[in-house]
Formats: structure tokens, sequence, C-alpha cells
């Protein structure tokens, strides 16, 4: 018996920094799936939880870009950058809400799938973009932008995965942006994305000597 007892004393400080550091790779597994900018997940994170999402036949997948934001670091600092991109990402979140998921990509990129239960989607992003252009609080007014949107229905396009439905939705943004519509819906025609899964001129695709005009 006292054996036994000797055993389980021994035993509890290595089950207690098991659980100790079991809890600390969540945390870590946690944090690496959030951009540390913005707070939204990061592309890993998004697509995990968007995969899952697109389950739903209600499913809309959005693509959102910050028009000129480049200028906007040039003219005005780069904290005024991140501030611009935190408040686009609070917004986003925001219309997004806790059915659907939203995500940084990287740089001014952002997604997200939302689940549209009453055939309105289209009207949200309307207002939504209009939100997405007012002037970060606390800023100088001057400091804001807009951003174009790309969306596509996930039922226009049965068995298509994560990565073709956001190459529609980023076709449909970038003529948004070139048409300065600030909302596109993707349609239904094939796409004209280079091999790699990018536009040509996007980043990422090996291709950017001929990258859009319009930042």
């Amino acid at each position: 018996m006292n054996t036994l007892l000797t055993a389980l004393a021994a035993a509890g400080p290595i089950a207690a920094g098991w659980s100790v550091h079991s809890l600390w790779l969540r945390r870590s597994l946690r944090s690496a799936r959030r951009d540390p900018l913005t707070g939204l997940h990061t592309r890993d994170g998004f697509t995990r939880r968007a995969s899952v999402l697109l389950k739903d036949p209600r499913a809309v997948v959005v693509l959102a870009d910050v028009d000129r934001f480049k200028q906007v670091n040039d003219n005005y600092g780069h904290a005024a950058g991140d501030a611009l991109l935190r408040a686009t990402a609070d917004r986003l979140a925001h219309y997004v809400g806790r059915a659907g998921v939203a995500g940084r990509l990287g740089g001014d990129e952002f997604a997200a799938v939302v689940i549209d239960n009453h055939g309105t989607v289209s009207d949200l992003f309307a207002v939504l973009h209009g939100v997405l252009a007012r002037p970060a609080e606390g800023l100088d007014p001057a400091v804001h932008t807009t951003v174009s949107l790309g969306w596509v229905r996930a039922a226009d396009h049965p068995g298509e995965d994560l990565s073709g439905l956001l190459r529609r939705a980023d076709e449909a943004m970038y003529a948004a942006k070139q048409g300065r519509a600030g909302v596109r819906r993707a349609g239904l025609g094939r796409l004209f994305a280079t091999w790699s899964g990018r536009r040509a001129g996007r980043r990422g695709t090996g291709a950017e000597a001929g990258s859009r005009a319009v930042a």
C-alpha cells in the first residue's frame, strides 16, 4: 500500500506537468490560427472553419480587398495603415457574425464565408461596402479608402471546393475594383485564373509583372 501511495505521489507532478503542457499547446495552436494585427483567423484557421461551413448549400464566399492601401501607407504611415486594417477586420467580422467566419489572407486581403439564411446577402454586401468605406475611429478622417468585394454562392458551383470558390470571388472582386462598382457577384462561366489558382498579377501567381493597375 505504501509503495502504491509513493508511486501515485511521484506521478502527481508529472501528470500536472503534462496538463500544463497540453494547455500551453492548445493556446499556442489557437494563437497561431489568429492574425496578431486584426484578431481574425489566419489562412489556416479560416480554411478549416470555412470548409465546414461550405457543407451548407446556403453558404456564400466573399473576398475583400482594400483599395489604394499602398497610398495610405505611403501618405500617412504604416501605423495609419494598420489602424485601417484593424477597422476593416472588425467591421467585416461584425457583419459576418458568429454563424460565419472571417479571415485575413494576407496584406490587405480578407475573406469570409456567410450563411445566407434569408436570401438577402446581396443587400448585406451593399451595406457592408458602405460601412467599410467609413474612416477608422480615432484616425484623421482623411485616412480612409474603399474596399472592393467579390462574392459567389457555393450552390452555383456544386462540388467546387473553397479554393475554387475563392478564385471565383477573386475574379469578381477584381472586376468590381476595375469598374469601381464596389461589389460584384461571380458569374457562372469558366474561370480565368492562372494555373496556380490566382488571377494574373495577384500576389502568389508568379506573374506579378502584369499586376493590376489599381492597387
